[in-house]
């Protein structure tokens, strides 16, 4: 591979001499690739409409080709969006590009984004294919792309990985074909940051008509690097980053959307960029994809995670009590993240609840009010202080749950004692329909026993393959927020999730909300004629 940097010329201005950095979020392409973040037809809509009002540029909807309810998603996020583009994800090959612009279309700014391989590794292991004829793939597939929709956006897999000599002729190849967007991945998260400003000087020297299009970074945060990648890149003249909501994507993820924007936002000094990203949409909609996949973020994660604008040591809350700017770069408020405060209570009507949420950034309607609200009433009877955290949290589980459950938990009684075996009994009533079932059965803990029995009232056997509990708010009777990972037939994994003040119940609403989307999957997989065509790819396509 070319690794010698050529003379460093003057920082490429993209053609506009602009700092406007462009916002491409594949949450819900390259994101939902992450193993147990995937999000059924509903949620991809849902999530779309929440990126769309967080600001971002570009929402990659999609592979359309990779199944009939892939394509259906794509489209109807396609059609729900109306400000900001909308991109879907094809290779190379003609019918694949052509499944593509069927899907996005219908957008009110559509665009086609292909992709081939471009690095030795690739071309001799996976394609079998020589430079030569990768070379007359890529003008053939861009052409026709380019033919059927005026913003395409072309990548090479595996770039940074790629001759970088070779590569450039890739480039001006897919330039002089018609793509308005050439991305550059660093797909398996290999490059460190100085390399890759050698990277992109070399690319910008060798290809002279690099001001007629812009320049895309597609980090992979294999090394930890994802976030660093992606500031040299625009450091050296990129005008568009590709990242996800928490980071969430392939094997150690992408570069993390919140993480990025707020360097650029908090560091002004000395990164002389923008974008279009309204931070205070960061924490409602990064919250709005936990409750969606049942993956939390660690912890410590940067900026959205639990600990982020948390102080325990004396010398810290000291500092921060008198100045907050002594230990918090950025305010808590910035990326939308609720006080600690309490606001209500069982007294408070629904006016005030509804005032509350537009407080914390959620602008809610009447109808939003009348169906949050008992939900709101038994938490506050429950809990002697309800907090902001515990209002986003009944909002994410109202999302959730706000499409139609093929079963839902009515009654739940678990009994538990030490030293006998089993342990508990659980007694359960689900309601299917206008019908209710209750069963008995028994556990090693008041979960297991909860989930057993609604086992036998669902007629499922099943695996639980993970399970994490959290506390959502403070003190002890914060929220209780239960993440599990359920294994059906074998081998599929889907993860439930549910919040509730107690912790057995929380579990059991969790296992309920894995079954209803193992029952929806089930009523995908059904034979044409029955809503859904039976052919299925062998495999889902990988992306960038």
């Amino acid at each position: 591979m070319a690794r010698e940097a050529t003379a460093v010329r003057k920082k490429p201005s993209r053609g506009r001499a602009s700092n406007r950095i462009r916002i491409f979020d594949t949450t819900l392409r390259d994101g939902e690739q992450s193993p147990g973040c995937s999000m059924d037809h509903f949620q991809k809509v849902q999530m779309a409409l929440q990126l769309e009002k967080l600001g971002v540029d570009i929402i990659e909807a999609g592979f359309p080709i990779a199944s009939n309810d892939e394509f259906e998603s794509v489209r109807d996020v396609a059609k729900a969006i109306t400000k900001t583009s909308v991109a879907g994800l094809s290779r190379s090959a003609r019918e694949d590009i052509d499944r593509c612009w069927e899907a996005v279309r219908h957008a009110k700014k559509p665009r086609i984004h292909t992709f081939i391989a471009t690095s030795d590794i690739h071309l001799k292991h996976k394609l079998k294919m020589t430079r030569a004829e990768l070379l007359k793939e890529i003008a053939a597939s861009v052409r026709h792309a380019r033919k059927l929709c005026k913003d395409v956006e072309w990548s090479a897999e595996d770039a940074t990985r790629s001759d970088w000599d070779f590569l450039a002729e890739t480039v001006k190849i897919a330039i002089e074909e018609g793509a308005t967007t050439i991305n550059l991945p660093d797909t398996v998260g290999y490059i460190i940051p100085s390399e890759f400003k050698r990277f992109w000087e070399h690319i910008f020297e060798k290809v002279p008509s690099y001001d007629d299009v812009v320049f895309s970074a597609h980090c992979h945060d294999d090394l930890g690097l994802a976030v660093a990648n992606s500031i040299v890149a625009i450091e050296s003249g990129v005008r568009q980053v590709e990242c996800t909501i928490n980071g969430i994507g392939e094997r150690a993820g992408n570069a993390s959307l919140e993480e990025f924007v707020m360097a650029i936002a908090t560091r002004r000094d000395e990164l002389n960029y923008r974008s279009g990203v309204k931070t205070r949409e960061i924490y409602p909609t990064s919250r709005l994809l936990t409750s969606m996949t049942g993956v939390p973020v660690q912890p410590n994660k940067a900026v959205v995670g639990k600990n982020a604008f948390a102080h325990e040591a004396g010398i810290h809350q000291h500092g921060v009590i008198s100045k907050a700017i002594t230990y918090e770069i950025m305010t808590p408020k910035s990326v939308g993240r609720p006080s600690n405060t309490l606001v209500l209570g069982k007294h408070s009507g629904r006016a005030g609840l509804r005032k509350r949420y537009e407080q914390l950034g959620f602008k809610m309607s009447r109808e939003d009010i009348t169906a949050i609200y008992p939900r709101f009433i038994d938490l506050a009877d429950k809990k002697k202080e309800v907090y902001d955290e515990d209002l986003i949290a009944l909002l994410q589980q109202n999302r959730a749950e706000g499409g139609e459950n093929y079963y839902n938990l009515e009654f739940l009684q678990v009994t538990s004692s030490t030293g006998t075996q089993p342990a508990s009994t659980a007694t359960v009533k689900i309601r299917q329909g206008e019908a209710e079932f209750s069963e008995v059965s028994q556990g090693n803990g008041p979960v297991d026993a909860a989930i057993n029995a609604i086992c036998r009232v669902v007629g499922i056997e099943c695996r639980l393959a993970d399970f994490s509990v959290n506390a959502v708010t403070r003190g002890r009777d914060a929220l209780a927020e239960v993440n599990m990972m359920v294994e059906f037939d074998g081998d599929l994994q889907i993860a439930g999730h549910a919040t509730s003040p107690d912790t057995v119940e929380a579990g059991a609403k969790a296992f309920v909300n894995a079954v209803n989307k193992f029952k929806l999957t089930e009523d995908m997989r059904k034979p044409a004629g029955k809503g859904r065509k039976a052919k299925q790819p062998a495999e889902r396509p990988r992306g960038i």
